[in-house]
């Protein structure tokens, strides 16, 4: 259910900002108060409160951040609050930046290793990456798994490119276990 909200007020959000012209300008806005609701967490605490009526709630979003949003941005965020959607702010706001970022060709992949790559292996796997894919830039997340032994994970959306050793080594334990001697 949380997906098909954050989809169905994300894409409302990507297409107002495809309409007028203005999707680096919110991707950018977005990306801030991304930032800011999560340094605070008593104003999604008040935002969430049962007792505070929409209204009430709506005037303070409003004193907030009214003069330092946008307009378009503020209205939408006055739409979430009197339709009790406040709860799904993250996975909305999140949903708009990763389908700007798919409308823009940025693609975002994460790359765990078992061992810290040095910057040269970071440049091969970007290359290798946009090699490989439509984007036209990477934006890539590394990650240590020492449990990996070696080789890489990559992931990109709900893609997995899975080469590390431990799970080679399993791989080989179940070709082994079907074995009949």
């Amino acid at each position: 259910m949380a997906k098909l909200i954050s989809k169905t007020y994300g894409d409302a959000l990507f297409e107002l900002a495809v309409e007028e012209n203005k999707v680096d300008v919110l991707l950018e806005e977005i990306e801030q108060l991304q930032k800011i609701l999560a340094e605070n967490e008593d104003f999604g605490r008040l935002m969430n409160h049962p007792k505070v009526i929409k209204e009430e709630k709506i005037e303070v979003a409003k004193n907030v951040f009214a003069g330092r949003i946008s307009e378009e941005l503020l209205g939408f965020l006055t739409i979430i609050i009197s339709k009790d959607r406040y709860k799904e702010i993250d996975q909305i706001l999140t949903y708009f930046v990763d389908k700007v970022k798919e409308y823009k060709g940025i693609g975002v992949a994460t790359v765990t290793t078992a061992a810290p790559l040095k910057e040269e292996q970071c440049k091969k796997i970007e290359r290798k990456l946009l090699d490989t894919t439509k984007y036209k830039s990477m934006e890539i997340h590394y990650g240590l798994d020492e449990s990996l032994i070696g080789g890489m994970v990559i992931r990109i959306g709900d893609r997995v490119v899975d080469s590390s050793v431990s799970t080679k080594l399993n791989e080989l334990q179940r070709e082994l276990l079907k074995v009949q001697i």
